[in-house]
This record gives C-alpha cells, sequence and structure tokens, in this order.
C-alpha cells in the first residue's frame, strides 16, 4: 500500500478533501488538497460515487479514494449489498483511483471482518482507509486492532462524537493506542479553527474536511420538487486554502 504512514511519524500535514462533484474536486485540487475522497450524496454522508466521476477524478494529479457505500442508514451489509460493493471496488481500481474507502458491521456493532476480507480481496492491493462505520462500533479499541489486522492504512473517526472536535479525548486515546500502526485521520465538522488541536494529537498528521461553503439560493422549484436541499454546501478554492494555510501553520 503505497500510501501507508505511520501514525507517528512528523511528516507535513495531509488534508484530505470529501467531495461530491466535478465541481468540488477541481476546487480541491485547485486550493492545494492533498488528497480526495470521491463521494457522492454527501448531504447524507456520503454514498458510492458514479463510474463517470470515478473515471473522471482517475485523471485528477493527487490521490482520489473512493467511498464505497452503496446505500444510506447503517453499516450492516447483506450479501447482494455486498456484490454492489466488490464491483464498485474494482471500477475504483480500474478507474485509477488511489485507494477506497470501507466500513461493515454486524449486527452486533463488531467489524464485519468476512465482508471487509472480501472488499479487501476486490481492492487488490490499492490503499485502504476504514470509514465512519468505526464511529459506530460497540468497541472502537477493539475495532481498531481489528483494522491494524487486517491492513487498513488510516481509520476515518470523530472519536465516536459528532464531530471530531467533540471526539477530541476519544481520539487522544485513538491516537495512543493506534502508536504508529496506521493512521488516526479526524474527520466531521473539520474547520480551520480547529485544525491545530487535532494536529497536535499524537502522531495525527491527516486532517478530513469538506472544506465547503454555503451555496447560493436556488431556484426555489428545486427543493419544492426534491432535487436539492436547503443549506447545501459546496467545496470552495477559498476554503480549502484557508485550510491548508492553517494546517501549514501547525508546529509539529
Amino acid at each position: 500500500m503505497a500510501e501507508r504512514n505511520g501514525g507517528g511519524d512528523r511528516r507535513r500535514p495531509l488534508l484530505e478533501v470529501c467531495v461530491d462533484d466535478a465541481a468540488g474536486l477541481a476546487a480541491a485540487i485547485e486550493g492545494g488538497a492533498d488528497r480526495v475522497e470521491l463521494c457522492a450524496a454527501l448531504s447524507v454522508g456520503g454514498l458510492t460515487p458514479s463510474q463517470g466521476f470515478m473515471a473522471h477524478a482517475g485523471r485528477a494529479p493527487i490521490p482520489v479514494h473512493a467511498l464505497i457505500r452503496p446505500r444510506t442508514g447503517d453499516f450492516v451489509f447483506f450479501a447482494d449489498d455486498l456484490r454492489v460493493m466488490a464491483d464498485d471496488v474494482r471500477a475504483a481500481r480500474s478507474a485509477g483511483l488511489a485507494g477506497v474507502v470501507i466500513g461493515a458491521l454486524q449486527p452486533d456493532g463488531r467489524l464485519d471482518v468476512g465482508a471487509l476480507e472480501a472488499l479487501i480481496a476486490a481492492a487488490e492491493g490499492v490503499d485502504l482507509t476504514l470509514n465512519r462505520a468505526f464511529d459506530l462500533a460497540r468497541d472502537q479499541e477493539e475495532a481498531l486492532e481489528t483494522a491494524v489486522r487486517l491492513g487498513f492504512s488510516r481509520i476515518l473517526t470523530s472519536g465516536g462524537a459528532r464531530t471530531a472536535a467533540d471526539g477530541f479525548s476519544r481520539l487522544e486515546r485513538l491516537a495512543n493506542r493506534a502508536a504508529g500502526r496506521l493512521s488516526i485521520m479526524p474527520g466531521s465538522g473539520v474547520r480551520p479553527e480547529t485544525a491545530e488541536a487535532l494536529l497536535s494529537l499524537p502522531g495525527v498528521f491527516e486532517l478530513h474536511a469538506s472544506c465547503s461553503a454555503p451555496m447560493d439560493a436556488t431556484d426555489p422549484r428545486l427543493s419544492a420538487f426534491g432535487f436539492s436541499q436547503a443549506g447545501e454546501r459546496r467545496t470552495t478554492v477559498a476554503a480549502v486554502r484557508t485550510m491548508k494555510e492553517r494546517m501549514a501553520a501547525v508546529r509539529r
């Protein structure tokens, strides 16, 4: 896994920006993002991007990882879900993407090792991020050890809280437990004003953020017909640059 880095190293801070459309991808690249998480429907926590979007992102000049989440709701997946997810993982690999972002739980809240092993086999060596299914795990320390054993490079997590700032104490415990075996990457509600504190955590060098701003008012008929939602946000070049500047200023 070419992107694996020990969480205990002192490398420069790295910004991963999650986007769900081509304009957001372009803004992330222009703003200086180090990596992109490619999604659809960020308003519901993110879903698997289309194969066309993956193919487009495969031409990006920075690493792109595809979120593999076939539907909204929980992370308990059944056989048909997993067949779709494995095909989506293969599509991401075929598009030339650098990695995939996956997660699956058993009904009792443990990581679904069998499902994850099947998805990892489909990934055939591309970089692996454990998604925020981790935040719903019944025992995060146990889940961390499972993620290490399965070969994940990082865990995207808010520490089980609504935002990474709210989960700061848990993130600190997780980063200490990881001890460089994988990266703990704080995500959810990460903003420039919280970047310094999060990057002060032991071994944390990656942050995950949307770097977004509210969209301008749109035709009210779009929301009336269910084609958009109030308060939608989009990644902007300015927001990405601001985050990068704040992260670059952190002393490590």
